[in-house]
């Protein structure tokens, strides 16, 4: 079932920066990238909008952010729902890789109406996030908390590290 609920233009901008890597970056730009962001309702319920302050960007990494894969699930709020697209970096045994997932976070312990606008909301902003090839709907932080569950999602026991970090 839609909700009625529209996306703004720019989470789309934030998808298609986020899925287009330049190679030919400089370190600047690089810097800028963003890792992980998140999603939410506007306050009337209306549109899916960006979350201010709610980011981690590549240039973060190594510097106020040791652990990005750690960051980014405290960055979960513990009782509401949100979208969010983390940019993985992971390794299997033959090669290194960079895939985009998209993430329906909905805490059991979030309010059921959050939780049925969130749910029938996905269709809309997934429509926009084209060419996604991960999608996890997580529950609660023991779905969560653990990089081995997200390294499964990617590429299942073939992955042997995960943000740089082994399993």
């Amino acid at each position: 079932m839609a909700s009625g609920v529209t996306v703004t233009e720019d989470v789309v901008t934030v998808f298609n920066e986020m899925k287009v890597r330049k190679a030919q970056a400089n370190e600047d730009e690089k810097k800028k990238r963003k890792k992980a962001v998140m999603f939410c309702l506007s306050e009337d319920k209306k549109h899916i909008i960006l979350e201010e302050g709610r980011e981690i960007l590549q240039g973060d990494v190594g510097e106020t952010v040791e652990d990005p894969y750690l960051h980014f699930v405290k960055l979960l709020p513990p009782n509401d729902c949100r979208y969010a697209l983390y940019d993985a970096t992971y390794e299997t045994k033959e090669t290194k890789k960079e895939d985009l997932v998209f993430i329906f976070w909905a805490p059991d312990s979030a309010p059921l109406k959050s939780k049925m606008i969130y749910a029938s909301s996905k269709d809309a902003i997934k429509k926009k996030f084209t060419g996604i090839k991960h999608e996890w709907q997580v529950n609660g932080f023991e779905d969560i908390k653990e990089r081995r569950t997200l390294a499964e999602k990617l590429g299942g026991s073939s992955v042997v590290t995960l943000e740089g970090s082994p399993l």
